[in-house]
């Protein structure tokens, strides 16, 4: 509802239904985890001053008169409030109803989806669903915005109230200041936080990294003077040797809003033809946004420590979007923008050494905490995949990260290392096969497989959507070819004795005229018909071409509207099954037809596909039962 018809008196409106919801979890659900909102509401202000630094780049009268841009901190013991205070961009009314009222496009609902009841899960998502202002309500009873943007006049500043009870209040009013104020009437458990030596114990724990002055009142003095409780200098500028694992912590939960501890990082400073600092991190755990490739990425982006932008996703190729951090370059000019690093020699140079470097970060953590590794493969595996198709002038860097399932272990752990298969290979064995299918229980259960496996030989197994696509880019592996095991000969080469290679030939001669007539029967429907050597167990299978997409492939490309190129596949069937000496015998033509399409669908279904006429299929099965009834 709203007081006034003027939008610039006093209103009252009313919160989303999610963001109600969401004000009633922050109150109730994180108490034992309460002191994160001075974090996140000192990181909003430093971002606020981020901002008008930039800004102030081209309209340099944005920043007139207060250059010099601070973070304030002030505690009334007495009056039980709290105030948090920045001299940065500041917001308009319309920004500030968009930032505190509808924050639908900053993942409430998602934020919702995943509160737990689990106080430790919980804190860790604040933030991360770029709701860290709410996080205030934690231990304030109402709490009120005062703002104004830089580019606005005294008169059209901004006052917002909220008692979290639904609705909120904004009105416009004067204020000379720059910059917002948050104030919070703390609530009767929560006066600890109006204690100076609380907050600047707590300033310093968690924002001690940030690159602005935090600035408190002197301790011991009832004057005005204030002094700056953090160190106030950017934490990738500083010397490695300076800097405590603690601090690189921090700063990585400043920049990521994640609660989370890293599972690595990596800081490097570049001096020479080009000069730029990189502070790379690995999180722990995968944002909620991850599969949506067009979404907001890239690293925080500052030349000569001016803050430049949030996400510059030139530094970093897309299979890399999880790795957050900070680049600093000394060489690229103040006001780039996204359209100068698209096209900027000096930036892909970059990208191509901070690529290497990622890659290297990550073979590391393998190398030296696999334990650890294997926690990042399980969030991200997928994901650094998509590079082996994407950047083939690093596949030698990625191949090693891969991890697989495969039929060496009977579990679906994603744990066989490349080097490892082939340290295991058979002797005879010139091939690193492998079969991907809907699920790793399908591609384990696949019948293309069964050959090898009777043999003993190793197949690596993969289940993920991404993989049909990533390995029809591969080619080989320390000289071993890789070999699809459901396309083409499986090129047993010294795997196959001459006794097996006899009995293929006989059992061919013996079948061609059976062969023939499955032909026939199923026409167009498979370019082959031949006499398996892949299977053991199984009736039938369906093989690709030798350069033919993967069916799994195929499945892919028509989910995404996209239509695959025609290729008919091959229908191979084991001669010495019951069911196709079954078949053989089998005068009836109508019967024969019947029987020889049921075997060309079940092995389209044992492959993951899908019937083209379930009906039909149906029918087809029920003649079949009712003639095997009546024998």
């Amino acid at each position: 509802m709203t007081t006034s018809n003027d939008t610039h008196q006093r209103q009252t409106l009313g919160f989303q239904a999610e963001v109600r919801e969401l004000l009633q979890l922050m109150i109730h659900s994180l108490y034992s985890h309460r002191e994160i909102f001075l974090r996140e509401l000192i990181s909003n202000a430093s971002d606020a001053n981020d901002k008008l630094r930039f800004e102030s780049l081209a309209k340099p009268e944005l920043a007139a008169g207060d250059t010099d841009l601070a973070i304030w901190v002030e505690a009334d013991p007495k009056a039980h409030t709290l105030t948090i205070r920045d001299n940065g961009i500041g917001m308009s009314r319309a920004e500030v109803i968009d930032n505190l009222g509808t924050i639908a496009r900053s993942g409430t609902a998602e934020f919702v989806k995943r509160m737990s009841g689990d106080q430790q899960k919980d804190s860790q998502l604040i933030g991360q669903f770029g709701v860290g202002f709410y996080s205030a309500f934690i231990v304030a009873e109402r709490v009120e915005v005062f703002s104004r943007r830089a580019d606005l006049p005294a008169s059209e500043a901004v006052h917002w109230e909220s008692a979290a009870a639904g609705e909120y209040t904004i009105e416009t009013i004067e204020r000379a200041e720059r910059g917002t104020s948050v104030v919070l009437h703390l609530r009767a458990d929560a006066h600890e936080f109006a204690d100076a030596w609380r907050l600047r114990s707590l300033v310093r724990r968690y924002s001690d990294h940030i690159g602005f002055p935090v600035n408190m009142p002197k301790e011991g003095q009832a004057s005005l003077e204030f002094e700056a409780v953090n160190q106030g200098t950017a934490l990738w500028t500083r010397q490695r040797t300076e800097i405590t694992e603690e601090e690189y912590h921090e700063f990585y939960r400043h920049i990521t809003h994640d609660s989370t501890a890293p599972l690595a990082y990596s800081h490097n400073k570049v001096e020479g033809k080009r000069e730029y600092t990189s502070l790379l991190y690995v999180p722990a755990a995968a944002p909620f946004d991850l599969w949506q490739r067009d979404a907001a990425r890239g690293l925080k982006l500052y030349v000569r420590r001016v803050f430049i932008m949030d996400d510059a996703e030139q530094f970093l190729p897309l299979y890399l979007r999880f790795i957050k951090g900070v680049v600093d370059s000394s060489d690229l000019p103040l006001n780039v923008s996204r359209e100068l690093l698209q096209h900027n020699s000096e930036v892909e140079s970059m990208r191509s050494a901070l690529t290497r470097r990622a890659l290297d970060m990550l073979s590391k953590l393998a190398k030296d905490e696999p334990d650890r590794y294997k926690s990042f493969w399980t969030e991200f595996g997928a994901v650094l995949k998509e590079g082996l198709a994407e950047d083939p002038g690093n596949r030698d860097k990625l191949l090693p990260l891969m991890r697989f399932a495969s039929t060496a272990n009977e579990h679906d752990d994603e744990d066989v290392q490349l080097a490892d298969y082939v340290a295991r290979m058979k002797p005879g064995q010139e091939r690193l096969y492998f079969v991907v299918g809907e699920s790793l229980a399908a591609a384990r259960s696949h019948p293309a497989i069964e050959s090898l496996r009777a043999k003993g030989v190793e197949v690596l197994l993969l289940g993920r959507r991404v993989d049909a696509w990533v390995m029809d880019q591969l080619t080989e592996f320390e000289g071993k070819r890789f070999k699809d095991a459901t396309r083409g000969d499986l090129e047993l080469g010294g795997l196959a004795d001459e006794a097996e290679k006899a009995r293929a030939e006989s059992a061919l001669k013996e079948s061609k005229a059976l062969l023939k007539r499955v032909k026939d029967a199923l026409g167009e429907r498979v370019s082959e018909v031949r006499v398996s050597t892949r299977l053991k167990d199984s009736v039938a299978c369906l093989v690709g071409g030798e350069h033919d997409i993967s069916a799994p492939l195929r499945r892919a490309l028509e989910a995404a509207g996209q239509r695959a190129p025609e290729a008919k596949p091959v229908l191979e069937l084991n001669v010495e099954h019951e069911v196709v000496k079954r078949l053989d015998g089998e005068a009836d033509a109508t019967a024969f037809n019947d029987l020889a399409l049921l075997l060309f669908e079940q092995a389209s279904l044992a492959e993951g596909g899908q019937l083209t006429d379930p009906g039909a299929f149906v029918q087809r099965l029920n003649r079949l039962l009712v003639r095997l009834a009546a024998r």
